[in-house]
């Protein structure tokens, strides 16, 4: 096959009737066009042009070949055309999947930061627990995903964006509030708690923290799918909730809230970006990804 800028300069010499005019439309030299053109003749089998005193005229098997090259042009223009408009839909476009803590407390001053470094960029936003934004990076239906579960998810690769650390939460009635001494984890592991559904992050850190002791969670109290609406059930007095230290360090200061320590039990654990295994993130997400670096 010839390659498109031999066509486009045979069809300008069709149009120009100059080999000469045809080569300073293209940008380049004549002697460069003679060679572009013989090496199209040459593919061809056949002469296209033919040189005369008063210019260059396509012969009968030149015209045919600017016949079959026009509708391939055409086609190629349309598909850079497109090739573009997808290079400029995915630079200005950045789809989220977060975490509700991610979500909450911390995405929003990294939000702020890319409009500031890249103002032309619309951010759609989708909240779920850590199970869910998984499936839906891995179902291409996100750039980045957020989570905070134990580990990566599995068919992801990860970067640590922040560190975080879980916190038993009372209401200031509740008998644990009035301890002296930090509660055993064995008896966390026994009482039934205000817990998020199971898929969330924080569900799975607590499970695994108290599965080092060796000891099996009780039943959860109720399962609720917001921090808000846990923080809401244990202000009530509804019982004892585990939730993320940024969500509940307000009601601690204000003393909506009672924070309970628990002997030996290590709740800490690290917030992460997350993106198809083997791909790195580009345009808008990586500038995304970038800004979290200072958190980590």
């Amino acid at each position: 096959m010839p390659d498109l800028p031999a066509l486009e300069l045979l069809l300008a010499v069709a149009r120009l009737g100059s080999l000469g005019r045809a080569a300073a439309e293209a940008g380049i030299s004549q002697p460069a066009a003679s060679a572009r053109m013989r090496t199209l003749e040459r593919l061809a089998g056949v002469p296209l042009l033919e040189r005369t005193p008063r210019g260059s005229v396509l012969t009968p098997a030149g015209v045919l070949v600017t016949e079959w090259a026009g509708p391939l042009l055409d086609a190629a223009d349309e598909l850079d055309t497109g090739l573009a408009a997808l290079r400029e839909d995915h630079n200005t476009r950045l789809r989220v999947e977060a975490s509700l803590t991610v979500a909450e407390y911390l995405l929003p001053r990294w939000l702020v930061a890319l409009r500031e470094a890249l103002p032309g960029v619309a951010v759609s936003l989708r909240v779920g627990n850590s199970t869910d934004v998984a499936a839906r990076v891995l179902a291409g239906e996100a750039d980045l995903g957020f989570t905070e579960g134990v580990r990566a998810p599995g068919g992801l690769d990860s970067a640590v964006v922040a560190h975080d650390r879980l916190t038993v939460v009372v209401a200031p009635g509740h008998r644990w509030a009035r301890r002296r001494s930090p509660l055993p984890a064995a008896e966390l592991a026994a009482t039934p708690l205000v817990q998020r559904e199971p898929g969330s992050g924080t569900r799975e850190v607590l499970a695994a923290a108290l599965a080092r002791h060796g000891t099996l969670a009780a039943d959860p109290l109720l399962e609720l799918a917001s921090t808000t609406a846990l923080k809401a059930a244990a202000v009530s007095g509804a019982g004892p909730a585990v939730l993320s230290s940024l969500a509940v360090a307000d009601d601690i200061a204000s003393g909506r809230l009672v924070a309970v320590e628990v002997a030996g039990l290590a709740l800490s654990r690290s917030l992460r970006a997350v993106w198809p295994h083997g791909t790195h993130p580009t345009g808008p997400a990586r500038e995304l990804l970038s800004l979290t670096r200072g958190t980590a």
